[in-house]
């Protein structure tokens, strides 16, 4: 039989908060376009730390560090991933289109591109936008992105969690880009 004994967390070997500030980063940038659950941007966080997204954006009544409840689910990673402020989404993808960052909208939107065979280049530097939880990213910022990604689903469910649809899309953005 093969051995299956759980690690402890000081046998997983993670990388200090300096040491991350300092690691390359996959060049992708995670908006949050007026998140109104703190466990929500909490959880982003923290999956942004473990899969070395550069920035993370918090943008309208999208709280911000530091804040109890957001520490809850990031556990310190909001002390980890860069992350700025920006009262209006459209000001922070004004400033990152000018830093030639190709921008996607994940949203459920006409011709929207399916993440299941989006193809992404790794010289190229991404943006993806995560919205409200229930009205979802704006219309003015689908608008200002160059493209909507959507998450395929198969159930009678017509949306997923901010967080979990945050997870799925960084992970494949990092499959993409780190190798």
């Amino acid at each position: 039989m093969t051995n299956r004994r759980k690690l402890h967390v000081e046998e997983l070997n993670r990388i200090s908060i300096e040491e991350f500030q300092e690691a390359e980063k996959i060049p992708l940038v995670v908006v949050l376009d007026n998140v109104r659950s703190q466990h929500n941007i909490g959880s982003v966080f923290r999956t942004s730390d473990a899969f070395r997204v550069q920035e993370i954006i918090l943008c309208g009544i999208t709280a911000t560090p530091p804040n109890a409840e957001i520490h809850k689910t990031a556990l310190g990673a909001e002390d980890s991933v860069k992350w700025r402020y920006f009262e209006d989404t459209l000001s922070a993808l004004h400033e990152l289109k000018a830093e030639s960052y190709t921008i996607f909208s994940i949203e459920q939107a006409e011709n929207s591109i399916s993440l299941e065979t989006m193809q992404l280049d790794k010289n190229q530097k991404y943006v993806v936008i995560l919205g409200h939880e229930v009205h979802g990213v704006q219309q003015k910022v689908i608008d200002a992105s160059n493209g909507c990604i959507e998450i395929p689903q198969y159930g009678t469910k017509h949306s997923l969690n901010v967080s979990v649809t945050a997870g799925i899309v960084i992970w494949d953005f990092f499959k993409q880009l780190s190798k």
